[in-house]
C-alpha cells in the first residue's frame, strides 16, 4: 500500500534514467520521455525528483453505483451494483472521447473527491455493491491507486473491475490484472491506421493485452468497440476483428457494438445507426462469437444473451434492466443444460438500471 507524501503524491517504478537526464516512462508504450517537473501525455504521472510520481493517487473525479451491464459486462454477476471511480487525463488522444471532460482535463480540480483505497472498499460494501470498477478514465494511468483499492476490496471480498484501452507495457500489465477480477477492453478498431491517426496509440499492445488477459489469468473478459461512421465500420474490417477474437481468444469472448455520437474533436460524423451495429453483430455471430451485444441503443433482443447451443433465451435486458434469467444455479441453460460462459451467482441481482451519486 502506496503512502502519499505532503503533496498527495506517491512514486512509481516503472520508468529508467535516460543518458541526457530525462526519465522514460515505461508504464504505457508511448513510453513519454520527461525533463524535470514535466508531466506525460497522461498527465497525471510527472518527473519529479528521482523519478516519477503520481499526481492523482486518492484524488477522483466522482464516485458512483452503477449496474454491472453499464461498464458493459453482461456475463460477471448480472444485475448486481458496482462502485465506479476514475481520476483524470488518459493515456490515449481519442478525437471521439466520450468523457472528455474527464479523461482530457488538465486541471486537477477536476479531481474534488478525496477517498483512500480502504475507504473505497469500505463504502462500496456498505452499499452493497459486489465489485469496485476503475472506468470513467483508464485506470492504466492510475495504477498504483487502483492496484491498492483491488488490494482493499480483495481483503473485504470485493471484486475488481477494470474498464481500459489495454495500452500497457508486459511487465506493469502482469502485476495490474493480478489484482483484477473483470475487465472491458475497448478493442477501438482493427486498423493501425485508425490507432495512429485516431487514438495517438497502436493497434499491436491493445492486441498482447487481450490475450495476456484471456490466456494467461483468470480475469473475465469482455471487450467493447464503439463504431463510428466511415472509420472503423467496414464490412472487411469488422470480418478481420471478429475472425481474430475467434481465432485468438475463444468463442466465448463476448463483444459489445456501441453507438457512437459526436463528441470532442470529431463532431462532424454521425451518429451510428442502429443497423450498423446490427450489421455489425450479424457479422461478429457468423464468424463465430457466440455472446455478440450492441451497446448504446435499445434493442433488446441485441441486448440479450442466448444459449449458443440451442437458441433459447438465457438473460433478458431492457437497457440495463434484467427481463428474463433462465440460467440454473450452475450457470447452465434450463432447457439443453448447456454451460453460458461467464461468472454468476444462482440467482440474478436486482439493482436494475439506476444510477446512485455517492459522497466520500
Amino acid at each position: 500500500m502506496q503512502t502519499p507524501d505532503a503533496e498527495g503524491y506517491v512514486q512509481t517504478k516503472y520508468w529508467h534514467e535516460l543518458d541526457d537526464e530525462r526519465i522514460q516512462c515505461d508504464l504505457c508504450p508511448r513510453y513519454c520521455k520527461l525533463h524535470k517537473d514535466q508531466r506525460g501525455l497522461c498527465f497525471v504521472r510527472q518527473n519529479q525528483g528521482d523519478g516519477i510520481v503520481l499526481t492523482s493517487y486518492g484524488r477522483s473525479s466522482g464516485f458512483a453505483v452503477d449496474p454491472i451491464e453499464k461498464k458493459p459486462l453482461n456475463h460477471f454477476y448480472p444485475g448486481t451494483p458496482v462502485f465506479s471511480f476514475g481520476t483524470a487525463g488518459c493515456n490515449l488522444a481519442c478525437k471521439f472521447c466520450q468523457n472528455w471532460d474527464i479523461s482530457k482535463s488538465r486541471e486537477m480540480d477536476t479531481l474534488m473527491s478525496r477517498a483512500g483505497p480502504e475507504a473505497i472498499a469500505e463504502k462500496a460494501r456498505e452499499l452493497g455493491c459486489l465489485s469496485v470498477a476503475y472506468t470513467y478514465n483508464d485506470p492504466v494511468i492510475f495504477h498504483e491507486y487502483a492496484i491498492d483499492t483491488a488490494q482493499a476490496c480483495r481483503e473485504l471480498g470485493l471484486k475488481s473491475v477494470a474498464v481500459s484501452a489495454g495500452y500497457v507495457c508486459p511487465e506493469p500489465r502482469i502485476e495490474f490484472y493480478r489484482h483484477m477480477d473483470a475487465a472491458n477492453i475497448d478493442l477501438k478498431s482493427f486498423s493501425e491506421r485508425f490507432y495512429h491517426k485516431i487514438t495517438g496509440a497502436h493497434l499491436t499492445p491493445v492486441l498482447e493485452t487481450l490475450e495476456y488477459i484471456y490466456h494467461q489469468t483468470s480475469v473475465w473478459l469482455e471487450l467493447t468497440t464503439l463504431i463510428i461512421p466511415g472509420e472503423n465500420d467496414s464490412v472487411e474490417e469488422l470480418e478481420a476483428m471478429t475472425q481474430w477474437v475467434v481465432s485468438n481468444l475463444g468463442r466465448d469472448a463476448p463483444m459489445h457494438f456501441s453507438a457512437f455520437h459526436p463528441d470532442w474533436k470529431m463532431r462532424d460524423k454521425p451518429r451510428t445507426t442502429l443497423e450498423s451495429l446490427l450489421k455489425a453483430r450479424e457479422i461478429a455471430i457468423k464468424n463465430g462469437v457466440q455472446y455478440a451485444y450492441v451497446g448504446n441503443v435499445h434493442y433488446k433482443s441485441a441486448d440479450s444473451t442466448f444459449c449458443h447451443q440451442c437458441g433459447e433465451l438465457l438473460i433478458g435486458r431492457d437497457w440495463y434492466q434484467l427481463s428474463e434469467w433462465r440460467l440454473d444455479e450452475k450457470g447452465c441453460c434450463l432447457h439443453c443444460g448447456t454451460p453460458c460462459a461467464g461468472q454468476f451467482n444462482p440467482k440474478p441481482g436486482d439493482w436494475g438500471a439506476k444510477r446512485l451519486g455517492v459522497r466520500m
